[in-house]
């Protein structure tokens, strides 16, 4: 099911997380709200906005996902840990409902992908004499500034 890569990392196929989501469909509750937006005066009458809740911390992820969906998906977090996808950008309910159930795979898609792993860099060497004469500029500016007093 999940593959190792030679970095020590992980990685998931679609395969893998389209499973995943079967498995975890259950856990997914829907709520139905009025929407602002496309709709006329339907949209005073009708529910047709989409909020998809999903508890992150109580849900059967693997903690290999968890964290970095956690981390993906902080401002979406409420305080109770779930996980609030709102999707209103059609004009049905069904339409908003699919929405929201692919904007969540889209978010453990991106959960279930390997960290690319960062390149140290030095500064050249011209930037280093750069700074240096820039804090040495800055130093003279504030040595005329300075009242001193000789006896």
């Amino acid at each position: 099911m999940c593959r190792f890569s030679d970095g020590g990392g992980y990685t998931l196929s679609m395969q893998d997380i389209d499973h995943l989501f079967q498995t975890i469909q259950r856990e997914l509750h829907f709520e139905y709200i009025r929407a602002s937006g496309p709709g006329g005066q339907n949209v005073n009458k009708v529910a047709t906005a989409v909020q998809l809740r999903f508890n992150i911390h109580a849900s059967s992820l693997p903690e290999i996902i968890k964290t970095p969906l956690a981390k993906i998906a902080a401002k979406r977090i409420s305080n109770e840990g779930e996980l609030i996808i709102e999707a209103k950008r059609f004009r049905t309910q069904e339409q908003n409902r699919q929405d929201a159930m692919k904007r969540f795979v889209a978010l453990l898609r991106k959960a279930s992908e390997e960290p690319k792993p960062r390149n140290k860099t030095k500064p050249t060497k011209a930037s280093r004499e750069k700074r240096l004469k820039a804090k040495k500029h800055l130093s003279g500016i504030k040595k005329i500034r300075r009242n001193e007093i000789f006896d």
